[in-house]
């Protein structure tokens, strides 16, 4: 027990120094007067554990930083240091009933919205466009309902949904509007964001939350997949079974299950991971052990490829190709971060992490100046604004990733720095989201 609260001191003491524009000896002092705090306390018949973390959150009464600290940590910290680990895997399957009536709710919202915009018998731009209000809303409310939100709370968490519905239903798109795919494509980016304001108890500000947000939304969507997984192979099944009743009996039992299906499971998976986080997040380190390398000599064989080939310019698939490659290069590099402690040094995985953090890098700059190619050839549309500034977000994150895995790798910061740049880059990517939805509609006369 005792190295452990020596790694918590270890960690409180450089996240001190990392904020702060003074030497080790005021750091040394501030130390000092932590561990006569503890001694006190124990001496009063508190455990290691309780006056470490006692004494961490009076600290903040003398000392800004480690009031920040004290905020950012303090329910992971009592979690870990008075709880204990087996208080995390004994967790209750709590809310489930909450769970359920919400998931039960989207699935049926999802189906009044289908059955009165007729889709997908016929095409229906509305039902597209507005799919991400008809679910994320409830999970919100869901997050909303555990996190016992205050009334102000609660206003704050539905605005964003309000504003972004009266956006995308009062704008008049034509048909076949770019600008209206652009608009179902971003919305439930923008509205995910949204969605982490209820999941971290209001505290928008707090790096430590927006990182557990990010874990999230990684154990998230591992649940998701495994549930569609799932349903996928109950549904082909099912339709085995009603073969020889006719394809149209199929069809109508496929319209029915899986926009209501999908609509629950956004909830459902979103309670596995609140009911099982100590099961899933154990993958995370194991997922970015797995695919960084891989990822790491993809990208730099796509580099040198293309760097000796000479290749300047991308067709529009490929582009599209090299954005997503570049996304789930970022989305694992902040999972993998959202599994470490902040103190860690560099490791090999984390040269293997600034290896494939240089090739995303590089990939990104071809890929803009193919870009402005175009544009300058063909001028600026929708679509390509769209893609221009979602690159040039990227390339903003991944220079600034890269100089820091670089100093990191030398053994000059800790993971703490990169996942505070990730964490302070968060809102970024969802101001591009809602830009996207809100701004270039009308910028480009909804064409």
């Amino acid at each position: 027990m005792a190295g452990s609260i020596e790694s918590h001191i270890a960690e409180w003491r450089t996240y001190v120094r990392q904020g702060r524009a003074v030497e080790g000896p005021d750091v040394d002092e501030l130390e000092a007067h932590l561990r006569d705090q503890m001694a006190d306390l124990g001496a009063a018949g508190l455990t290691d554990d309780e006056a470490f973390l006692v004494a961490v959150k009076r600290m903040g009464h003398v000392d800004a930083l480690s009031r920040e600290f004290a905020l950012e940590h303090s329910d992971r910290l009592w979690k870990q240091l008075v709880l204990g680990s087996s208080a995390e895997t004994e967790r209750p399957a709590t809310h489930l009933v909450e769970a359920l009536v919400f998931a039960t709710a989207a699935a049926i919202l999802i189906q009044l919205a289908r059955l009165s915009s007729g889709w997908p018998d016929k095409e229906s731009s509305f039902f597209l466009r507005n799919v991400s209000l008809f679910v994320l809303p409830f999970l919100a409310g869901y997050f909303a309902r555990g996190r016992r939100l205050s009334r102000r709370q609660g206003l704050l968490m539905i605005a964003p949904f309000v504003v972004a519905a009266l956006v995308v239903n009062l704008y008049p798109f034509g048909p076949g509007s770019s600008t209206e795919l652009l608009v179902a494509l971003h919305l439930p980016i923008a509205m995910w964001f949204a969605v982490a304001f209820p999941y971290m108890g209001g505290a928008w500000r707090s790096h430590e939350r927006r990182m557990d947000y990010v874990r999230f939304t990684g154990e998230w969507f591992i649940y998701f997949v495994l549930i569609a997984l799932g349903g996928g192979v109950l549904i082909g099944l099912t339709s085995m079974l009603l073969q020889p009743l006719g394809q149209h009996v199929v069809e109508q039992v496929l319209t029915w299950v899986i926009p209501s299906g999908a609509a629950g499971a956004v909830i459902v998976a979103a309670w596995l991971v609140e009911a099982k986080q100590s099961v899933v997040e154990n993958m995370a380190p194991v997922l970015t052990m797995v695919f960084t390398p891989l990822f790491a000599a993809v990208l730099a064989a796509s580099v040198v490829i293309y760097a000796v080939s000479g290749v300047g310019e991308f067709d529009r698939d490929r582009l599209g190709m090299f954005d997503a490659l570049l996304i789930v290069v970022l989305a694992l590099l902040l999972y993998g971060l959202s599994a470490r402690q902040g103190t860690q040094r560099a490791g090999l995985m984390d040269t293997m992490q600034l290896v494939a953090v240089a090739g995303a890098l590089i990939l990104d700059l071809m890929v803009l100046g193919s870009m402005l190619g175009r544009i300058g050839d063909l001028g600026f549309t929708p679509n390509r604004v769209a893609a221009l500034g979602l690159n040039l977000v990227l390339l903003a994150n991944l220079v600034w990733a890269a100089w820091l895995s670089i100093r990191l790798v030398a053994g000059r910061v800790t993971v703490h720095r990169l996942q505070r740049w990730q964490t302070m880059y968060l809102p970024v990517f969802a101001i591009w989201a809602a830009a996207v939805v809100v701004v270039l509609p009308p910028l480009f006369s909804f064409a």
